[in-house]
């Protein structure tokens, strides 16, 4: 018999594709009794999984057929929102096939794809306040991820990526490319940004961060979006933190709008956004049931701020908040198992074509179909040593080596969580450092 998915995961290199970058090879090391494959697509305007869904649906049930089988798990569950017809369709087509396995179909929300969201809406559990869903029995599991196991069986490690290049684009696609090459890069197959001024969001427009046009393609990247300057999200994504406490300060009507949307608090745990906005204006929460501690229980979802009729945002006080707490060493100690979710949970649920427009990007909502990019040829990529949860892989290259594509040039270190690291072009390798690995594509002769 031949090595099992752990250790597959493990010798790939697969991290969570959506955006979290957790090893894979960690969670595959459980027992549960349900994996969900998260095909929502939390994020607006990111099409990748969807695309994925639709063009691969065979491959993702193979995948994830063999998740169930080495978990020991009774069923796997495809998790989708309902308006993905293409997806739907073609998932269904095949589905006869595999007894185990289910679909899902999910409103049109946000945030659908929180993987205690997801747990919740295919299962009813709730995963306990500060806990990950393998505490209910459950493993989740991004769709590119699954497809990446089943290439990693198929002796194929994690070398590239694909991504939604959307906004302010000439031609929105969804390309596979090489890890390692820049943003500008990859915005070229999509013809390049349309106007002249912008800043580009890496992931999604609710949970992504500003980045330059020089920032690599890594194992996490989800998606780009070209925003124009002066563009509503950027005043929101580029408003200092200490003028966002200020606001909080003196805005805040305590009118708990935002508590009644957070997708954690609706679960049942015990974080209430309008409470700890508190903090800001009087230096305290003034409910004995509740501490700042509380905060370690935001996701960062940042729905908050467009739930609040002042446009204040919580979430980024509650960033603030567990800055301060992880200073002095304060960690979550939370850990509550509610029995319930919040009464009205489904009517509260947040529409994700109404956040779209809060968030001025309607003319953005647009397919961006996946595209064939033919491997481009690229003269030389820059891999990060750390683009998962954990510690930096370790280099096990030197200047000078010539690699080809797959093959293994950073490691794991020894007892540490991370992820190993291959080659993204052939080429030459030409510096390495303590935070990544150049590489130089071969010269033609």
């Amino acid at each position: 018999m031949g090595e099992n998915l752990t250790a597959l995961a493990e010798k790939a290199g697969i991290v969570g594709a959506g955006g979290a970058g957790f090893p894979t090879h960690v969670k595959l090391n459980a027992r549960a009794d349900t994996v969900i494959i998260n095909g929502a697509e939390c994020e607006p305007l990111l099409r990748a999984d969807q695309q994925l869904m639709a063009g691969q649906a065979g491959r993702l049930l193979e995948a994830l057929d063999k998740i169930v089988e080495h978990l020991g798990a009774g069923t796997g569950v495809i998790a989708l929102k309902e308006h993905y017809h293409t997806a739907v369709r073609a998932l269904r087509e095949r589905l006869e096939h595999y007894k185990k396995l289910r679909l899902h179909l999910l409103g049109a929300f946000y945030p659908a794809g929180d993987e205690q969201v997801i747990v919740y809406e295919v299962t009813g559990r709730i995963v306990p306040e500060g806990g990950i869903p393998v505490n209910v029995g459950v493993v989740v599991v991004n769709v590119e991820t699954a497809l990446n196991i089943l290439d990693a069986t198929e002796g194929r490690p994690v070398t590239d990526k694909y991504v939604t290049l959307t906004g302010a684009v000439r031609r929105p696609a969804t390309v596979r490319v090489p890890l390692g090459i820049t943003a500008a890069e990859a915005l070229e197959l999509a013809g390049g940004p349309a106007v002249g001024d912008y800043r580009i969001v890496n992931g999604g427009p609710m949970m992504g961060r500003l980045v330059t046009p020089q920032s690599v393609i890594t194992k996490t990247t989800k998606g780009l979006i070209v925003i124009p300057s002066g563009h509503p999200l950027l005043n929101s994504l580029e408003r200092p933190a200490g003028l966002s406490l200020r606001q909080a300060a003196t805005a805040c009507m305590q009118c708990s709008l935002c508590s009644e949307v957070c997708p954690r608090g609706l679960l049942g745990h015990r974080i209430q956004p309008h409470k700890l906005m508190r903090v800001a204006a009087y230096g305290k929460l003034c409910d004995p049931a509740q501490t700042p501690v509380n905060a370690w229980l935001c996701c960062g979802c940042r729905l908050c701020e467009y739930a609040c009729v002042m446009e204040l945002q919580p979430w980024k006080l509650n960033q603030s908040l567990k800055s301060v707490l992880g200073g002095q060493g304060i960690r979550n100690s939370l850990s509550n198992r509610p029995r319930h979710a919040a009464p009205f949970r489904e009517l509260k649920r947040y529409p994700v074509h109404k956040l779209i427009r809060q968030l001025g990007l309607s003319a953005y909502d647009v397919e961006a179909p996946l595209e064939d990019t033919g491997g481009n040829g690229y003269e030389k990529v820059e891999l990060p040593l750390l683009q998962n949860v954990g510690a930096a892989a370790r280099p096990v290259v030197t200047p000078g080596a010539g690699v080809e594509k797959g093959d293994l040039i950073a490691e794991i270190p020894e007892g540490k969580l991370g992820a190993n690291l291959h080659a993204s072009i052939s080429g030459t390798v030409t510096a390495v450092s303590a935070q990544s690995i150049m590489i130089q594509k071969y010269c033609d002769t």
